[in-house]
């Protein structure tokens, strides 16, 4: 027979609104129990999922990594609860008529066994640094694309500024591009264009 690794253990279907939670319990004579329960994902029936485990004696939580629906989840129950994290198609049910339910009973029964292969999750302040970094190099990315598409304005209208300054969004370039906006090229008058021009650029 297969070794039961965790005899008390839970498996839960993790969706938007609705958590489906399997504990299954194995005795001594390798008989499982198993106890269904339901639960929205507001916070109050999160508390209410946390204190239903703690009441079962079940220390071990299994869940599939579904989209974003299982991070308020596992930020809930870290701290009392072990939580392992796993890939959709590492717990793929048997083809048939798949319910919310079976698919939380068939989680708990592999996860009972150690059959599931679990992500590595770093702890919260690891976590909360990733996200500060990803957003980081996003906004950098977003700076870069809005800085490529104004010099392609400005390459279509034929405003040379980078090829005259090493810097086209330097301050010179900015206060020449605020003047160029606000004015025709009828009303465009050299000598203040000039007066824009700081030192280090005259000599350009």
């Amino acid at each position: 027979m297969m070794r039961i690794v965790y005899p008390i253990c839970c498996g839960l279907d993790v969706h938007k609104n609705l958590i489906v939670a399997t504990i299954v319990t194995t005795g001594k004579d390798g008989i499982s129990e198993y106890q269904q329960k339901s639960f929205s994902t507001i916070n109050s029936d999160l508390q209410k999922f946390h204190d239903w485990l703690i009441e079962n004696n079940c220390k071990h939580v299994c869940m599939e990594s579904t989209g974003k629906y299982w991070i308020p989840v596992f930020n809930y129950l870290e701290n009392d609860i072990d939580v392992s994290l796993t890939h959709p198609k590492y717990v793929k049910a048997i083809k048939g008529k798949k319910t919310d339910k079976k698919d939380s009973k068939w989680i708990a029964d592999l996860y009972k066994f150690d059959l599931v292969r679990c992500s590595f999750i770093p702890p919260k302040d690891f976590r909360q640094l990733r996200e500060l970094a990803r957003y980081r190099f996003k906004l950098v990315c977003m700076k870069s694309s809005e800085k490529n598409r104004i010099q392609n304005c400005m390459t279509v209208s034929n405003i040379a500024i980078a090829s005259i300054l090493s810097d086209p969004f330097g301050k010179t370039a900015t206060e020449l591009m605020s003047y160029l906006l606000q004015n025709t090229a009828d009303t465009i008058d050299d000598k203040a264009v000039r007066k824009l021009i700081k030192k280090g650029a005259r000599a350009k």
